[in-house]
């Protein structure tokens, strides 16, 4: 038996299982997703002491003796969260043709990328129904151009991949930072998580509006906390993490020297393993990132393959030097490494990938790589085994927020290498598989502690792997699953310390973490925009 969806009385409500094909896929995704919109409040069994809606029915948060916090995911998404992804007028349509359709399509895509901008959008390019044959990257490279489909299913605009493995679609800016004179240090002796503010050590030259950089070095002293020092593999040292890492705010307001920033921090700051002025603040010019792009209404079907990771792999979506973009309504059949998000305030919605056959080896892909800040993956579907069905990359900063999706199969929710921070992890169902914030150890190539900062929220999983990082939380809360304990990978023992569980296996109020903190931020009417 399979659990989709909590009931109105906080059990669950089963669907039998079904065959692995396509009829099954899509039975599977229109029943979630009626599941999600009929079930989208929860009858809540518990409260949580890390976050709960108190007798005025507002959030309040409990913190750390330090006075690190759960931080406001609701920033996350396209235009910082609430905001409806715009309908874009359609300015070029395209048939099917036989044989290759790259060249048709991209000379669209280049017709609209050369109009005016009005209000911020130039215009969507239309696929007609039908299969569009390609065998060469379709890239998107201008502000304002949407590529659309007449639908995600059979019957609607299928761009089926041939050729050798490829890319489906690459939208991607040239986007570019420059670091000006104006520059300082952080003040204060430690700057918890959550916080949206914090004392320079003077703000001469900073002003509201101001984009501002972050960095926090990577020190002998921290390396040595977080237990990153003693990395061995096959009798190789291994490396974790070095230089410094880097996160990126906007000046709201300047009082004295306290600067007020527009969404939270999602990592800490102690100068006790930073050092004193170790923490710098520089404002920064951009350019060359595009906004208001995307790919909706589609599908997009690759050859069955199973293969290693290291062999040509079919992909779906590579989306860089992108702010304010999206992706929705995509259904995927057979990529690997499917979707990868290294942009800033995108929305990935309801899109479907389905595995008709597993990937081989070890070495496991990742179908939804979450490796930009402010990312939003509302209701996706992943069918499929031997996966992450999401993971990070190195020095990810978030915030990142997994909302209402369902993964089945032997797979897991892993942050994946080399600390990236701020994940919500928020009613999401992994039922044979599992939820992972962990220490990878010598794993990969040194992939050591992959997240901190972390919450699962209201999930159903087989297991949970939550470990506690040094100087750090996780946080599992009102989830249903088994716990596990381990070690660090390739030891036996010690056992790592657990992360934070609150409620375990008892749902809490409110049912949706992302969802209450955005209508609390920014009204009933942002979380409408969201689709719910």
């Amino acid at each position: 038996m399979m659990c989709i969806y909590y009931s109105a009385d906080c059990n669950y409500l089963p669907i039998q299982p079904v065959a692995m094909n396509l009829f099954a896929f899509m039975k599977i995704t229109l029943l979630t997703a009626v599941a999600l919109l009929l079930n989208f409040t929860v009858l809540a069994q518990g409260k949580s002491q890390w976050v709960y809606l108190n007798s005025a029915d507002k959030l309040q948060y409990k913190t750390t003796e330090r006075g690190d916090r759960i931080m406001d995911f609701s920033y996350a998404g396209y235009r910082e969260g609430g905001e409806a992804i715009p309908t874009v007028p359609v300015k070029v349509t395209v048939s099917p043709i036989s044989g290759d359709n790259t060249n048709a399509i991209q000379q669209a895509i280049d017709q609209v990328s050369a109009l005016p901008l009005v209000n911020g959008l130039r215009g969507a390019v239309l696929l007609q129904p039908g299969t569009y044959n390609c065998e060469q990257p379709i890239t998107i490279s201008t502000s304002g151009v949407v590529l659309q489909g007449s639908g995600s299913g059979e019957t609607g605009s299928v761009i089926n991949m041939t050729g050798n493995p490829h890319v489906c679609i690459t939208i991607k800016g040239n986007s570019t930072t420059k670091a000006t004179n104006t520059k300082t240090t952080i003040a204060d002796p430690y700057v918890p998580s959550g916080a949206v503010s914090f004392q320079l050590r003077n703000t001469k030259g900073f002003a509201a509006g101001d984009i501002i950089r972050i960095s926090r070095p990577v020190t002998e002293a921290w390396v040595q906390l977080m237990g990153m020092d003693k990395l061995v593999r096959d009798g190789k040292k291994q490396t974790w993490v070095t230089g410094e890492i880097t996160t990126e705010r906007v000046i709201k307001k300047i009082e004295r020297n306290t600067v007020t920033v527009n969404f939270p921090l999602t990592d800490s700051y102690d100068e006790q393993y930073l050092g004193k002025d170790g923490v710098t603040v520089t404002t920064i010019t951009t350019s060359g990132a595009i906004n208001e792009t995307g790919i909706e209404n589609l599908r997009i079907v690759a050859p069955v393959q199973s293969v290693t990771i290291n062999e040509g792999l079919y992909r779906a979506l590579n989306m860089s030097g992108v702010t304010d973009g999206w992706m929705r309504k995509v259904e995927i059949l057979n990529t690997t490494n499917s979707i990868s998000i290294t942009a800033n305030r995108v929305t990935v919605d309801h899109v479907n990938i389905l595995h008709e056959v597993p990937t081989k080896g070890a070495a496991k892909p990742a179908d939804l790589n979450g490796s930009g800040a402010q990312l939003l993956f509302n209701q996706c579907t992943i069918t499929g085994d031997n996966l992450f069905y999401f993971a990070t990359g190195a020095k990810v900063s978030g915030p990142i927020v997994l909302l209402n999706c369902t993964f089945k199969g032997k797979g897991w929710i892993q942050p994946h290498q080399r600390w990236a921070t701020g994940l919500l992890v928020d009613n999401c169902q992994v039922p044979d598989g599992g939820i992972d914030f962990m220490n990878r150890g010598a794993m990969g190539s040194g992939h050591g502690w992959a997240i901190g900062w972390a919450v699962a929220w209201n999930c159903t999983a087989q297991s949970y792997l939550n470990q506690l990082p040094p100087g750090s939380a996780n946080w599992v809360i009102g989830c249903k699953g088994e716990p596990q304990k381990k070690a660090i990978p390739f030891d036996a023992e010690p056992v790592l310390p657990e992360g934070i569980y609150d409620a375990h296996n008892t749902p809490v109020d409110p049912s949706s973490l992302y969802l209450a903190q955005l209508a609390e931020r920014l009204g009933k009417t942002a979380v409408q925009h969201t689709g719910y």
